[in-house]
């Protein structure tokens, strides 16, 4: 049977990953087996891998950028420190540590962790099919073994592409791990915040990576929403702390981005509003297919994200997938000089606060609400499973215009026509009222008359960081089931306060 061993106290939440990483490492069948951990930087990869050698007495081995010998005199070092063996190790090639690491899980299942992966690939491109070969599955080194050999990197290109089409280890791993960031609600309890408005704010500069609070803030946390603005400037503002410039970091340690200048760009248009292609494009007036290989790039490293239109076909549009990536695009690049000098960050952050507002909190509002849709929501509040949630854009041929719908969620269908569960208008600083719904009323016949959803039970939803006048309030409690109204608390759920 398979086992798990006991999360740390210390570690919060990741009770998914651990669960899932425990029954790996400790599972009793024979055969040596492969697994894959990746996720941006900054997550806890190491922590939860770590603590996983130490909770059930594995290796585990931390890759640094090193050439290929010096590479093979840590591990080396660091496997004699670990099974003391009568004569030390010294490995000629990665042949030898692999089955010096297959021997290990010879009379138990054994954790082997090989953090940062990416760095040993890059020094040495063939090592993927070392480990392929030393994994075939009729060899000696494997079947005799039960180590349980887990390859982790932040480099999300460079992760992506070991299990990938054609690559060596393709087929070969029995776990494919994410470590993702928190989400918004894990966030807020993480930060120590009970004030879901103050826990939005906080989330739209540093999102749910753990270590900006432990490491890079020190912990630093609002004491409460008047304390924000005093927080923005000694922390993320502030020259002295690192988050100040962990966004510059972020782009400089993929190793797939050659050209910063061009991808920051990139970046900067898209925090500016220019969530196509062509709009980046106009922005950094180049053509659309100049600048497609930056953008794929930036995916494939996790900075960037494709939200599909879930309401036309091939109209994605972009966004910052970092936070603080989007934040430093917005308010600290512009005036970045200013912000060098010391004593500045005060005056900058009270002439840049409505650009947040309008720039960082307005988008970051509206894809939490999306994300509310597609994890916390009840199927039954939105009228089924969401299959698709995302945004939308609505042609209007009458007005000559087009309708942006913020939340739109789309169902399973049973027949022809899937179901649209719900379409929804997201307003951060504005109290919503029956303007609001009148217009989402119009788009959902808009809608109808495209027939491509169903929209007979398509529900209205207004989320407002704000709140709502009376009488939608009335019109939602009474009289109009197809109205939902999404507030903050109902957004966070139960923060503890």
């Amino acid at each position: 049977m398979r086992g798990e061993v006991d999360k740390p106290a210390a570690m919060f939440d990741r009770d998914y990953e651990w669960s899932a990483l425990s029954r790996f490492a400790t599972d009793p069948q024979p055969g040596a087996t492969l697994g894959v951990v990746s996720g941006r930087r900054r997550q806890g990869k190491t922590f939860l891998l770590d603590a996983v050698c130490t909770a059930a007495g594995g290796f585990y081995f931390g890759a640094t950028e090193a050439a290929d010998p010096e590479s093979l005199r840590r591990i080396s070092t660091a496997l004699t420190a670990y099974g003391s063996p009568p004569t030390p190790y010294h490995f000629a090639d990665w042949f030898e540590v692999v089955d010096a690491l297959l021997a290990l899980g010879r009379d138990r299942p054994v954790p082997v962790v090989i953090d940062e992966f990416p760095y040993l690939a890059k020094a040495n491109p063939e090592l993927p099919s070392i480990i392929q070969q030393a994994f075939r599955p009729l060899r000696a080194e494997r079947s005799e073994s039960r180590t349980r050999l887990l390859l982790c990197g932040s480099a999300l290109s460079s992760m992506g592409k070991l299990l990938a089409g054609n690559a060596p280890l393709r087929g070969r791993a029995g776990l494919e791990l994410v470590v993702r960031t928190l989400d918004h609600r894990l966030a807020a309890r993480f930060w120590g915040l009970s004030d879901p408005h103050l826990a939005l704010r906080v989330n739209a500069i540093v999102g749910g990576t753990p270590a900006y609070r432990k490491e890079f803030a020190r912990g630093d946390s609002p004491s409460g929403p008047e304390d924000f603005d005093d927080w923005v400037v000694r922390t993320v503002l502030s020259p002295e702390t690192p988050l100040f410039r962990e966004a510059r970091y972020l782009l400089a340690e993929e190793p797939d981005l050659r050209d910063p200048t061009l991808y920051h760009s990139v970046l900067a248009a898209v925090a500016e509003g220019n969530a196509t292609r062509s709009g980046m494009a106009g922005y950094l007036e180049r053509k659309a297919a100049d600048i497609a290989h930056p953008i794929n790039v930036l995916e494939d490293a996790g900075l960037l994200h494709r939200d599909a239109d879930v309401l036309r076909d091939n109209r994605p549009a972009y966004r910052i997938a970092e936070p603080l990536v989007g934040f430093y695009h917005a308010i600290m690049r512009p005036v970045w000089d200013q912000l060098e000098r010391p004593g500045a960050a005060g005056r900058v952050w009270q002439a840049s606060r409505r650009r947040f507002v309008s720039n960082i909190l307005g988008p970051h509002f509206e894809q939490v609400c999306r994300d509310w849709a597609s994890h916390h929501a009840d199927p039954d509040l939105l009228g089924g499973l969401p299959a698709k949630v995302g945004h939308g854009v609505v042609n209007d041929a009458a007005r000559r215009t087009g309708h942006e719908v913020d939340v739109a969620v789309a169902g399973i269908g049973d027949g022809l026509k899937a179901p649209l569960l719900v379409i929804g208008e997201a307003k951060w600083n504005d109290v919503m009222g029956m303007g609001h719904l009148d217009r989402l009323r119009h788009i959902r016949s808009l809608i109808a008359q495209g027939g491509r959803y169903d929209t007979a039970s398509t529900r209205l939803a207004c989320f407002s960081g704000a709140g709502f006048t009376d009488e939608l309030r009335a019109l939602a409690a009474g009289s109009d089931p197809d109205v939902l109204l999404v507030d903050l608390a109902e957004l966070y759920g139960d923060l503890g306060a």
